[in-house]
């Protein structure tokens, strides 16, 4: 089972627990070192039982916690991680402080799609309707910054269709590939295995450019990390495991400012294609 399909179940099975009763005796705890996905966010004590009815640290908030490490490393919402951490790990203070309804929503709406690339549903433990509506007693989404505008530029992943992969692509394919996509990265993928058994991907190293086109230097890598995230039915088919590649990866910026992967070519040692055309390309362009 993989990491979203565990995450799911046990939300489903959860759903009952949200009848946890506010006003019962709870206790402060720090918020142990292990749970890592809710060590900055900006308190250091938390109340258990938690809003979904978690008792135990080490036999349930910690490893449950860690369940959501994948959907929080796609980066689907800036306010996902204090979302669940308020969920997981409420803040110490004189009441329970629940997310309001609207930042759920909010959250759900940017997250709902990745869980849907994994072919999930948003998990009714988590239904918004459950959240207050009064944002004077609840944990509220951020007004807008002033640099959102900066945050709309920048290339999202989305989820898609995988992309093709041509392990001996000739010349001409290349060429092509340079010529009609926005973009043209070379980057090293890996995929290793977690001690829990399930897959890790990573972009190692520099990312190069070919053709810079929309994207930027600074945020690329993370970018296809993400990516890799997202679409991890196509990563576990793209990317092989055991071993770093490294890939030629083409494609295109959507009108709606979301990144699409269109072609990898693994660079082989003894194909010189991707070599040739590449350079090809940098004197002549198209």
């Amino acid at each position: 089972m993989d990491l979203f399909s565990f995450t799911l179940t046990l939300l489903v099975l959860l759903a009952p627990a949200w009848g946890f009763d506010l006003g019962q005796s709870t206790r402060c705890v720090p918020i142990p070192h292990q749970m890592s996905v809710c060590q900055d966010v900006g308190y250091s004590e938390m109340r258990l039982p938690n809003l979904l009815g978690h008792s135990s640290l080490e036999g349930e908030v910690v490893p449950r916690s860690e369940d959501w490490r994948p959907l929080l490393q796609t980066g689907c919402h800036p306010q996902a991680q204090a979302f669940l951490c308020s969920l997981i790990a409420p803040v110490c203070l004189d009441a329970f402080i629940q997310p309001c309804r609207s930042l759920c929503v909010a959250v759900r709406d940017s997250c709902a799609p990745v869980l849907a690339c994994q072919g999930h549903v948003w998990p009714e433990a988590l239904d918004c309707d459950r959240f207050p509506t009064q944002e004077d007693m609840c944990l509220t989404p951020h007004p807008k910054h002033s640099n959102s505008h900066l945050a709309k530029a920048l290339p999202k992943p989305a989820c898609q269709a995988c992309p093709s992969v041509e392990e001996h692509p000739s010349l001409k394919t290349v060429l092509d590939a340079l010529c009609q996509d926005d973009f043209a990265v070379t980057a090293k993928l890996s995929r290793r295995r977690r001690p829990s058994g399930e897959p890790e991907f990573e972009v190692e190293g520099r990312v190069e450019f070919i053709r810079q086109g929309p994207l930027l230097p600074y945020d690329t890598q993370h970018l296809l990390h993400q990516w890799l995230l997202i679409n991890l039915p196509c990563a576990n088919v793209l990317v092989r495991p055991g071993r770093t590649q490294l890939y030629l990866l083409t494609g295109a910026v959507q009108s709606d400012g979301t990144l699409a992967l269109t072609r990898l070519f693994p660079w082989h040692k003894k194909n010189n294609s991707i070599t040739v055309a590449a350079r090809k390309w940098k004197h002549h362009k198209c």
